[in-house]
């Protein structure tokens, strides 16, 4: 397991800071697609849930020093999506297209509610999407689950890295 954590998580880490540097400045209509969520969502599903925790908890945290929000934001965020993730685990065949789409837009609305919700309990101290009507947020879940299904087959190339022995 430990092996595939840390896979999981160099890759989430690469796709954070792809993210930052190279796809920020390609927005579309402001929004750009959260790759590091989608590794998160596709290591949890085929590991489990104490692979999705951890994970999610790693690459929080790498992701809180990316991101001028508040120190362990994107470190809760994550481990509660990997956790609920991999609890899907073995319940749902794994199909190159649907899946990982509903997979990743469930996702992309359960982050997007988290943010909300803390949002509104901080009194405004934690950044959220202005409204979950705008734009920004539909064109985030579009990218996100428009992407999904080849995220997931670029990631089932690393199968061996990725995957604990024994797993579909």
């Amino acid at each position: 397991m430990g092996k595939n954590v840390i896979w999981s998580t160099v890759f989430a880490i690469i796709a954070a800071l792809l993210q930052s540097v190279l796809l920020y400045r390609l927005k579309f209509y402001g929004a750009m697609p959260d790759l590091s969520l989608g590794i998160l969502v596709f290591s949890a599903y085929v590991n489990g849930t104490m692979n999705g925790q951890l994970t999610g908890f790693f690459s929080g945290i790498f992701y809180d020093f990316l991101s001028v929000a508040p120190m362990g934001l994107y470190t809760f965020i994550r481990t509660i999506i990997g956790a609920l993730t991999g609890l899907l685990k073995g319940i749902f065949f794994l199909d190159t297209v649907v899946l990982p789409m509903a997979l990743c837009a469930s996702a992309t609305v359960l982050k997007a509610l988290m943010l909300l919700g803390l949002h509104l309990l901080f009194a405004g101290a934690v950044p959220s999407y202005p409204s979950l009507t705008t734009p920004v947020f539909w064109f985030e879940l579009l990218l996100n689950t428009v992407t999904a299904p080849f995220l997931f087959w670029l990631l089932g190339l690393f199968k061996p890295l990725l995957v604990s022995p024994g797993e579909n």
